[in-house]
């Protein structure tokens, strides 16, 4: 029931199989349906989530009700809005399933736990939250100064298994562009392919 997750806790740390069976106790899991909401923006944030199985997003909405897609957590990726549980703030950010997901909350202690069983951990979870500024520096650079076909090309080598699973209006939405745009982007890319 938690493969995903096992794995990713074995390759992440230098824990035997038998001690990570043991911690694994700790986790909560839980079935999401399709549309429900791990996180209201107004809530403090108390869980990273981790996809164990389905589609997750991340989302603000704006003054005039627009939504604005900041990340997708298809299977193995984690998803949570860091600076709500580092401050103990409100959250800004909606995350909601997109398809009926099986996840897996992971609270501060459960991190802090393995944390300090494994060094290996520890450094792979500073890791994580360097390469997570990383890519939101990447993000703001491409939402500045990248065309709209740029973003989409990034968007593919990102994220190479959701065109087929998430809805252009969102992928549209993660770009920061119209669906209109998206649909002039993905025709002008055919037409470059097809000539060539």
């Amino acid at each position: 029931m938690l493969d995903n997750f096992k794995l990713y806790l074995s390759e992440k740390s230098d824990l035997t199989e038998a001690v990570i069976d043991k911690i694994l106790k700790e986790v909560r899991v839980e079935s999401i349906q399709k549309g429900e909401f791990l996180l209201s923006a107004g809530d403090v944030c108390k869980h990273a989530f981790f996809t164990e199985k389905g589609l997750l997003r991340a989302f603000t909405v704006d003054e005039s009700g627009k939504e604005h897609i900041i990340q997708f957590a298809p299977e193995n990726w984690l998803i949570s809005d860091r600076s709500s549980i580092y401050f103990n703030a409100p959250s800004d950010l909606f995350i909601e399933a997109i398809e009926n997901s099986r996840v897996i909350f992971i609270s501060t202690e459960f991190m802090g736990m393995v944390s300090e069983m494994s060094s290996k951990f520890r450094k792979a979870n500073d890791r994580a939250l360097q390469s997570h500024i990383h890519q939101l520096q990447q993000r703001i650079n491409q939402l500045l100064g990248a065309t709209a076909e740029e973003r989409y090309l990034t968007f593919i080598q990102k994220y190479p298994d959701l065109l087929l699973r998430v809805p252009l209006w969102m992928i549209a939405s993660y770009l920061g562009i119209t669906p209109e745009s998206l649909s002039r982007v993905r025709k002008d890319l055919a037409k470059k392919n097809f000539k060539s």
